[in-house]
């Protein structure tokens, strides 16, 4: 028996390989910052598929009592031990460290893409789901024009804020590809893609936001990840 196997999330979602790291998610724009990563990285795990209505079922609540994906077990964490982790941010920056990929070692640079991984996880991840539920999905039949207003506003205020910091840049920090394009990233695939947010956002405005979108995503490994795990497994 090991830590994996006697984890209450494994009767649910069974490891066929309990020795290396468990990704448990679905592709949505938070569960691929993980597998991009995973991927980028060149670790080797293996993707459960949560559903997410399944997130509330006592077997997840066990891993990660704020029943959100993604979450993970590293058989092999810190010192040897098992660590169960949750929140896409948290997870993205353990595995950063873990490699010593994708996180920079100038403190400088460092505190940088932590601050950009920030802004992802406090203003454009909030801040685009709620645009997407208000616009697409349930929230849509609301009528007021309030709340759409609103996010679709704060929607094009954080796009701005990318396109100036963009100009002239590769990457968000410097010239290596890291945690905090990651993260970002697959919230503009989801508002062009799923949301179909062009018009709404603004997006003909953002130039420099969409080439670099398109550079991320042309990424091979970064292209796997948005695959991981199988939404239809």
């Amino acid at each position: 028996m090991t830590f994996v196997t006697e984890h209450q999330i494994n009767s649910r979602w069974p490891a066929s390989n309990p020795d290396v790291l468990q990704l448990y998610s679905f592709p949505t724009p938070n569960g691929v910052k993980v597998s991009i990563a995973l991927e980028e990285i060149g670790l080797p795990y293996e993707a459960h598929t949560v559903k997410l209505n399944e997130t509330t079922t006592p077997e997840f609540l066990s891993l990660n009592p704020n029943n959100k994906i993604p979450a993970i077990i590293d058989p092999d964490g810190p010192n040897g031990k098992p660590l169960a982790l949750w929140e896409s941010g948290a997870i993205l920056i353990y595995l950063a460290e873990k490699s010593g990929k994708l996180l920079p070692t100038d403190p400088a640079s460092r505190a940088e893409v932590l601050q950009w991984l920030m802004f992802q996880m406090g203003g454009v991840g909030p801040m685009f789901g709620q645009f997407g539920y208000f616009s697409v999905f349930a929230g849509s039949e609301i009528e007021d024009p309030r709340p759409r207003q609103r996010y679709q506003d704060e929607g094009r205020r954080l796009l701005a804020v990318l396109e100036k910091h963009l100009q002239g840049r590769t990457y968000l920090v410097g010239e290596e590809y890291s945690i905090a394009d990651i993260a970002i990233w697959p919230w503009i695939r989801a508002a062009k893609v799923f949301y179909k947010a062009d018009e709404a956002l603004g997006f003909e405005q953002v130039p420099n936001v969409l080439r670099w979108w398109e550079h991320c995503m042309a990424r091979p490994a970064s292209e796997r990840g948005l695959l991981i795990p199988d939404r239809d497994a």
